[in-house]
């Protein structure tokens, strides 16, 4: 599940924020396995990609799901982890309104990213349950791409070992 980098109708709506400074800084951030940057990407990437099939707005759906987890966080104890499921959607649209002009369906984008987590915000344009739907999926995805990793390793530990010992008669 990897974006299409020679999408060039993609790159010329993202490219400015990519750009930005602020924004680079979270390719340092950890986030379903992975960067928050890569993370962002897929999402506004499959986002940008599923609003043009429905002939929605696909700029803002772009921009907005490349900025929905735009928040830098340096405490990544397991409690601030599962706070920042409900506290990051604002922190996100406080940083990106700061650095770039959003108009109210991105804010909206941003904001709602989370429902039905956060139950009291409800997205207001099919762009938002767009984003809302694709960061669902796409989370999942890496999820399980992660776990699997770690799974398979594990299990080929198990697996030497099982041999080792068949072997020795055990």
């Amino acid at each position: 599940m990897e974006y299409n980098s020679c999408d060039k109708e993609f790159k010329n709506i993202v490219n400015n924020i990519m750009e930005n400074e602020d924004f680079k800084e979270i390719v340092n951030c950890r986030h379903h396995g992975i960067t928050r940057l890569e993370h962002s990407l897929r999402v506004a990437y499959y986002s940008y990609k599923v609003s043009k099939l429905l002939h929605l707005n696909v700029r803002e759906t772009a921009r907005a799901g490349l900025l929905h987890d735009f928040f830098v966080n340096s405490d990544l104890s397991e409690k601030s982890q599962k706070v920042s499921a409900f506290t990051h959607p604002k922190k996100a649209l406080e940083k990106a309104s700061d650095r770039f002009i959003l108009s109210d369906m991105e804010k909206d984008i941003i904001y709602s990213h989370m429902f039905p987590l956060i139950p009291t915000r409800p997205p207001k344009y099919l762009e938002s349950w767009v984003v809302s739907l694709v960061d669902k999926v796409v989370a999942t995805y890496e999820f399980a791409s992660s776990y699997s990793k770690i799974f398979i390793s594990k299990s080929s530990y198990a697996a030497i070992l099982f041999i080792i010992l068949a072997k020795r008669g055990l």
